[in-house]
């Protein structure tokens, strides 16, 4: 098993941009009930599975697998909730980690929020200058509950 352990920031400026590399990614979802999590996604050519169980503090279980692209895109057709969660991600290292910087579209658009996983939970990191309000315990912000209730309709 693996395990996830990740903190959410919002994002107040743009500062970030010129230093990420970007791509598209859309994502559906079979279960998007907290704790029994199963997301399909596909970013360019690479398709994956990941079930995600429930959170504890900011770690929660999370198994990945690679799967058929055209699988994916079936299941994301067919299979999945609706609306499928559509962005732009951004990944930009910093200091031996990497940052994951999400520029949501569609009923989600405006929303813009940074990641980062981290080795354990107390693992101290730097916090660039356009790291806005930290946001991990808000639930508001899981992409499974943007499917339900989109940042537009807040």
């Amino acid at each position: 098993m693996g395990i996830e352990i990740e903190r959410k920031f919002l994002v107040r400026n743009d500062a970030w941009k010129a230093l990420a590399v970007g791509s598209y990614l859309k994502q559906g979802y079979v279960s998007s009930e907290p704790g029994r999590i199963v997301r399909i996604r596909i970013e360019g050519e690479s398709a994956m599975l990941t079930i995600k169980g429930l959170n504890t503090g900011i770690s929660c279980g999370e198994w990945e697998y690679s799967i058929p692209l055209n699988d994916a895109q079936i299941l994301l057709d067919t299979v999945c909730q609706k609306p499928l969660i559509e962005k732009y991600r951004y990944r930009l290292p910093l200091n031996g980690l990497t940052w994951e910087i999400d520029e949501f579209l569609g009923e989600n658009a405006g929303l813009v929020v940074a990641e980062i996983e981290l080795p354990s939970e107390d693992f101290d990191f730097h916090h660039p200058e356009w790291l806005g309000e930290e946001v991990s315990h808000d639930r508001r912000y899981a992409n499974a509950n943007l499917l339900k209730h989109p940042y537009k309709s807040w």
